[in-house]
């Protein structure tokens, strides 16, 4: 194996994970609601964008078959870097939408590949020792990545928005020409990471790009491993777990961000662009991952068992914020800022229980590929809520959305319910 220090490739490897997912899945939800689009076509279409990251294992075999894990990680980010500059080119053009949600799609395909190389790369360019001391590291850049799509770049484009236009760009108008720089800017870091990591990502010598099996083969054993799943014990609960455990918090994550940015005659908050990405980019992103952690803390410390209540509740009452904010319509960024981080630490607080879940279900036979399949579950479990809510929130009003949102928290609930009987029937069998 070539030598070269993980320091060198790790952070800026998760890093660049991350930019392209954060790119798709919340930048594309500001742009499009500052283009005019209504709730309804943002939620339903950028929900769509999920579904690469669903199927993404279904075609993760043969990443391995093709090609070496490195020709996958630097050809991904070099065509991701080219859709983000699509992007930017496609937003000052009349068809701007059509264009841009092929680039989208793009992004969204390339995006979870890149995923599935760079996961799996991790695990041939580093030592056990190395992959136990880096985990934390590759988190914490892929959560930096968050902050800086979230809220670094979404101020660029805020700050742009509200500047005099240079003078080639005067027929454009403010909102294209800064989103189109925002994304041009995207673009081009994920251009320089790929050139950057085809000089310092090593070549492990196990990262082979012509392995004996066919696909033929390759596919009967995901078959295999896929109905494995499904048979595995407790599966139905499991499922419905994945599915259903985030159903409040999907609509949310869905609606929220529109709610702050759209007008007050609109019943938002009006926040400026610029205003968003302080308190949702960087004030909401701190405070979900101090929650993480913190459920990490007291989760490895005490079990799932003892902690799952405590974090369905705090993932669930924090949503009262969004009430309290739609009917008395704040406009104290102190009062926002300690709103949204509330919700959000809670979120990261109440997500750890999920995550823990994910990983005790999957244990045993084939557990990496439980694992991926999980995943997709997850992704799911974002989509399908996401996609109805935009037109829920414009049938009934953000008042009545936010109330509702608040009563679907009833299922995770539910689920804990269930979920709990079985840990504690586990642990009087292994007692």
């Amino acid at each position: 194996m070539q030598k070269q220090k993980p320091w060198a490739w790790v952070p800026s490897l998760y890093f660049a994970e991350g930019l392209p997912y954060v790119a798709v899945m919340t930048v594309s939800l500001i742009m499009f609601k500052r283009f005019g689009l209504s709730n309804t076509d943002i939620a339903f279409y950028t929900s769509w964008l999920t579904l690469p990251w669903v199927i993404k294992g279904i075609w993760s075999p043969f990443v391995d078959l093709i090609k070496t894990k490195r020709w996958w990680i630097i050809t991904m980010q070099i065509l991701i870097g080219a859709g983000l500059g699509g992007v930017a080119f496609c937003l000052p053009t009349p068809h701007w939408f059509q264009f841009s949600m092929a680039f989208f799609w793009l992004l969204a395909f390339s995006s979870a590949t890149h995923d599935i190389a760079a996961d799996g790369f991790y695990m041939l360019g580093l030592n056990d020792t190395d992959q136990a001391f880096f985990v934390g590291i590759r988190n914490t850049f892929y959560r930096l990545a968050m902050i800086s799509g979230q809220g670094l770049l979404i101020y660029l484009a805020g700050f742009l928005e509200e500047m005099s236009l240079p003078t080639f760009a005067q027929g454009m108008g403010n909102i294209p020409f800064a989103w189109s720089v925002t994304f041009l800017v995207m673009g081009i870091c994920m251009v320089l990471f790929g050139i950057y990591h085809f000089f310092v990502l090593p070549k492990p010598k196990t990262d082979v790009s012509n392995p004996s099996r066919s696909a033929k083969e390759i596919m009967v054993e995901f078959g295999m491993t896929f109905v494995s799943f499904f048979t595995k014990k407790n599966s139905i609960l499991a499922i419905a777990f994945l599915l259903f455990y985030r159903f409040s918090e999907a609509q949310l994550q869905k609606i929220s961000p529109l709610f702050l940015i759209d007008s007050l005659d609109h019943g938002g908050l009006g926040l400026s662009t610029s205003a968003y990405a302080t308190v949702y980019g960087v004030v909401g992103m701190i405070a979900l991952i101090l929650g993480g952690i913190l459920g990490g803390i007291v989760i490895a410390k005490n079990g799932l068992r003892k902690w799952i209540w405590p974090m369905v509740l705090l993932m669930s009452l924090p949503n009262l914020t969004s009430i309290y904010f739609a009917y008395a319509l704040p406009d104290n960024l102190w009062i926002i800022n300690a709103g949204v981080a509330f919700e959000q630490f809670g979120y990261g607080f109440g997500f750890t229980a999920y995550t823990l879940f994910m990983i005790q279900f999957c244990k045993g036979e084939h557990k990496t590929a439980h694992y991926a399949i999980s995943t997709g579950f997850m992704a799911l479990s974002m989509m399908l809520p996401g996609m109805f809510a935009g037109q829920l929130q414009e049938a009934i009003g953000y008042q009545h959305f936010f109330i509702w949102v608040m009563l679907c928290a009833i299922i995770p609930f539910v689920l804990v319910a269930l979920v709990h009987s079985k840990l504690e029937k586990e642990d009087e069998v292994s007692d």
